[in-house]
């Protein structure tokens, strides 16, 4: 059976972010993606300099228009990552919310891509959006640790004040959780990063339970663009074949990234984006190993375990 993804976000013609970090994985996996590029930018901004072209609010409308008047908008999924303006993420919630009630089964993936380590790389006037707008309509929600602060208005110091602060996410909206990074210490020692995550399962009797979990994840030494929205777009395909068991959904999501990373450095040493030490993830040439794995998705190389803290 089809399972067809509405990709919302950004595009760059240079490197591996946004879309382009997003939709191949999710084809080689299976899923068919249909792509709208929020910016269309020469490179990631971490460069000295881009150029480029931010998609404004009615050209969206104008793509949307076209999909719909040729009666080819039925999705199963909707992923969105980067925006930069008020009024296209206003369009886009209007969009969720369409095509929600045409599939009350649809399933929106939300990474609200803001900022990271304690400064926002959007402007300011997008955050109410996300908390009162975006964050409500989504099943599957992916912040970082600032994201997550800044939706919640609460610091997260300890593995409890992540709970709590995943408890107060859930009831703005989204059943999944997921704190894809923190600064939170790892119990494996300072070679770990700490992620967390909170799945909301409904049971016969139509009460709920929460299956809480904590990964620790081998960190790597060097910095990487495009991460986050791979993250997102795998953890869509996983939780897609896992939809009750967060714990596994994790565990192979992070194993993914863990060996794409991995792969990405042996790839660029000795290269000159090496020497930039931000590294866009080289999916053109590591994310073909996909296609040496078990496209059934019973088998992805494992190199991170992560412990069910459910209460």
């Amino acid at each position: 059976m089809e399972c067809r993804v509405l990709s919302i976000q950004s595009h760059v013609v240079r490197g591996y972010v946004g879309n382009k970090s997003a939709t191949f994985p999710l084809q080689v996996l299976g899923f068919e993606v249909d792509s709208i590029n929020s910016v269309q930018f020469s490179n990631h901004t971490g460069y000295a300099h881009w150029k480029g072209q931010v998609l404004t609010a009615e050209e969206l409308n104008v793509l949307y228009d076209g999909i719909k008047l040729n009666k080819v908008n039925q999705y199963n999924y909707i992923l969105t990552g980067y925006s930069r303006d008020t009024s296209f993420l206003e369009v886009v919630v209007d969009i969720i919310q369409e095509l929600k009630k045409a599939n009350p089964s649809l399933v929106y993936v939300c990474d609200p891509v803001m900022g990271d380590q304690g400064a926002m790389y959007v402007p300011e006037n997008l955050l109410p959006v996300y908390k009162n707008k975006v964050v409500p309509l989504s099943d599957i929600l992916t912040p970082n640790q600032f994201e997550a602060e800044l939706l919640t208005g609460r610091k997260i110091n300890t593995e409890d004040d992540a709970v709590q602060v995943m408890d107060l996410l859930h009831e703005m909206g989204p059943d999944t959780v997921v704190l894809t990074s923190t600064d939170l210490p790892s119990r494996q020692g300072d070679q770990f990063l700490v992620a967390l995550g909170s799945q909301k399962i409904k049971k016969p009797d139509g009460t709920s339970t929460n299956q809480r979990i904590c990964l620790d994840i081998p960190k790597v030494d060097a910095v990487f663009v495009g991460t986050g929205d791979l993250f997102a777009a795998m953890l869509l395909a996983w939780t897609h074949h896992h939809p009750n068991d967060l714990k596994t959904a994790c565990e192979k999501t992070v194993s993914v990234m863990h060996h794409v990373i991995k792969r990405t450095i042996t790839y660029a040493v000795g290269r000159v984006c090496f020497c930039f030490f931000r590294l866009s993830v080289c999916l053109h040439f590591v994310l073909l190993d996909f296609l040496n794995w078990d496209l059934s998705l019973n088998f992805v190389p494992q190199t991170c375990r992560c412990e069910n803290n459910s209460p």
